[in-house]
């Protein structure tokens, strides 16, 4: 992976889980890292241990359901590592779960405002930077859920569907002009989304074994392979880590 050596790559939701594991990552690859979420002191950790270990990182506190936010945090990024070359949009909710007669219209909104307005809003604030610079690659944490309908996961699913189509239509307006886009479909992953999700006792997902759920190493692997040439079959698409051919693709183990 020296294709990402000495490049700036911001990553959101950064805190926990797919975000944070991709942070160390990249630092261990040799990327220049901007690590965003809301909560700056974790970040701030996870920044510190890349630095710590030879690297490079920086901590950026923000918001990603806010434009201001993430406008601000690109500007960081450009500032502190001469530019944007990697855009990870990873911040993701899936909390409060319910039936849509259940549902409480500010929480689903919520989850709204960062799964599909907070990918926008990556792809908005970072775009000019990489047209101006000549390209750049964006990767949008994806799921299964953006092509399924789940019970009690109604905002997930549509939210997920939404940020599906705008991988699509970046790569549909920019892809002749340098910037590659693409999703990733990692499968149920190891982290504390999952344990929400089986605590809410509904839907199928909610009732699968723990031990069938991947490291987030793995998709942070994943992530940074599609940000080399090797993945361009998948430009404006979701790359289905979930599949043993996409597991080998990467040169992950494929059970």
């Amino acid at each position: 992976m020296s294709e990402l050596s000495g490049k700036s790559c911001l990553i959101t939701g950064a805190s926990r889980g797919i975000g944070a594991a991709a942070a160390r990552h990249f630092g261990e690859l040799g990327a220049r890292v901007t690590l965003l979420a809301r909560s700056r002191r974790t970040i701030q950790e996870i920044a510190d241990e890349i630095v710590k270990a030879g690297g490079h990182a920086i901590a950026v506190g923000a918001d990603v359901a806010s434009y201001a936010d993430v406008e601000a945090a690109v500007a960081k990024a450009v500032e502190a590592h001469g530019g944007l070359d990697v855009l990870v949009n990873n911040a993701g909710l899936i909390e409060p779960i319910a039936r849509l007669a259940e549902s409480d219209p500010d929480e689903w909104t919520k989850v709204a405002d960062v799964n599909y307005k907070g990918v926008y809003f990556g792809l908005r604030a970072a775009l000019p930077v990489m047209l101006k610079s000549g390209g750049g690659t964006v990767v949008n944490v994806s799921s299964g859920a953006a092509t399924s309908a789940l019970e009690g996961w109604s905002h997930y699913c549509s939210s997920k569907a939404a940020a599906l189509s705008l991988t699509a239509c970046a790569h549909k307006e920019y892809g002749a002009e340098g910037i590659r886009v693409l999703g990733i479909s990692p499968g149920t992953v190891r982290t504390d989304m999952q344990v929400a999700i089986k605590a809410s006792g509904i839907n199928p997902v909610s009732r699968l074994d723990p031990s069938v759920h991947i490291p987030a190493e793995w998709v942070a692997k994943a992530i940074a392979w599609l940000c080399t040439e090797a993945s361009d079959d998948w430009l404006g698409r979701d790359f289905p880590l979930r599949s043993k051919e996409g597991r080998a693709a990467v040169g992950l183990t494929a059970d």
